[in-house]
């Protein structure tokens, strides 16, 4: 497999004390820094409830982000299947994949907020079947191979046909996965990429790792239905921060972390079972189960390496972004991760490590020719200004 990539994914997660303007603002700002480090990918979710993800429309925000960037890929992470028709929903994600280029990356989800569905008048523990038949209907309207038509209880298809064809061939569509196996099972049917969120929670349970069931599931399921699975189209997900040394970034997370766990505590079935006034003792429960690192890069290295092991493989690694430290120090943070932690893993270090070990090898040989070559021509240089002053200094003796 190719090297891994690196992305960032964008639920938000923002504190609703704090102008959301300013932070709508502030995620697409990360979205240029990031394409200007040279991450691979960047993903904006989609929520309407619960006043922390405050982003309803992920192609909204890829629209505008793709005017900022020029090579980051910009994915919806996740776009909710149920709340949407398939066709129009569709039609939108295609136009973006024109307008990008081919940089879009559709993520497809039955979504995490109950009150998302209630509110539209779903029941949020159908959403996991509407996502399967939206899926069916869109793969039916991509293969162009006549009309579409489909009746459930929840949409109406008659003769659908799509007007335009992806800008992507083909386009790349990835299912999200956390805890239950749908999400892979679904990836397995379709051929899909996987999106794994919480997957490097509890690393050490070794083939009970959600990672390594995760892609057992959907390759069976895969081969099943004549399906091919690329690890290379599979993005997982870890929540990091990192700073100079560990101290310094527990220090700045105290910003933001302890608002991100009771939040989470009361959207998803976690439980972190410590005080959860003392933010040092939250992020060594975090340490010791792997789900995230607050610390140095090499702390992320190894975290990573770990992932790498246990799943088998992947294509990208991508960084949670949960507002866990100030706006200044998150950006620190990634730019630190750009710096020592994606090359690493890139190669980028292997030949100019290299070429230094073989310069070290010489002993100093540079220096010393250096110092010799400075040498020889300085002695070159006085015998020619001598030779020149020999001839004047004749010529006034001769008079």
């Amino acid at each position: 497999m190719s090297r891994i990539g690196f992305g960032v994914l964008m639920f938000p997660i923002h504190r609703p004390t704090h102008n959301p303007t300013l932070q709508l603002e502030d995620d697409l700002a990360l979205a240029e820094l990031c394409d200007r480090l040279g991450y691979d990918e960047f993903w904006f979710g989609e929520h309407h409830s619960g006043g922390w993800q405050i982003i309803g429309a992920p192609e909204l925000m890829i629209a505008a982000a793709a005017q900022r960037t020029r090579r980051i890929r910009l994915g919806t992470g996740v776009s909710t299947l149920s709340y949407h028709h398939p066709l129009t929903l569709l039609d939108r994600i295609i136009q973006l994949d024109h307008l990008t280029r081919g940089r879009l990356i559709f993520g497809v989800g039955a979504g995490a907020l109950a009150l998302d569905s209630t509110m539209i008048g779903h029941d949020p523990m159908q959403a996991r079947r509407m996502m399967e038949e939206s899926l069916e209907t869109m793969t039916g309207l991509l293969r162009f191979a006549g009309p579409v038509s489909r009746t459930t209880d929840w949409f109406e298809l008659r003769d659908g046909h799509l007007q335009l064809a992806p800008y992507s061939d083909p386009l790349d569509i990835r299912v999200a996965v956390f805890r239950s196996p749908s999400g892979p099972r679904l990836a397995g049917r379709f051929g899909a990429g996987m999106l794994s969120f919480g997957a490097s929670a509890a690393l050490g349970l070794g083939s009970e790792n959600p990672m390594t069931t995760a892609w057992q599931i959907a390759s069976e399921r895969a081969e099943r239905f004549g399906r091919r699975l690329d690890r290379r189209r599979w993005s997982v997900m870890s929540p990091m921060h990192l700073a100079e040394t560990e101290e310094q970034a527990r220090r700045e997370v105290r910003w933001g972390l302890l608002s991100y766990i009771q939040y989470i505590r009361r959207i998803l079935p976690m439980n972190v079972p410590v005080d959860l006034e003392d933010a040092d003792a939250v992020v060594d429960v975090l340490h010791t189960v792997g789900h995230a690192v607050i610390g140095t890069p090499e702390m992320a290295i190894e975290h990573i390496e770990r992932m790498l092991r246990i799943s088998g493989g992947f294509g990208t690694f991508v960084i949670e972004h949960a507002d866990l430290a100030d706006p200044a120090a998150t950006r620190r943070s990634y730019e630190l991760f750009a710096r020592r932690v994606m090359p690493h893993f890139t190669g980028a270090l292997r030949p100019r490590l290299a070429a230094d070990a073989r310069e070290l090898e010489q002993d100093g040989l540079t220096r010393r020719t250096m110092a010799a070559a400075q040498a020889k021509a300085g002695v070159e240089h006085s015998r020619e200004r001598a030779a020149l002053r020999l001839p004047r200094q004749r010529g006034t003796d001769a008079e």
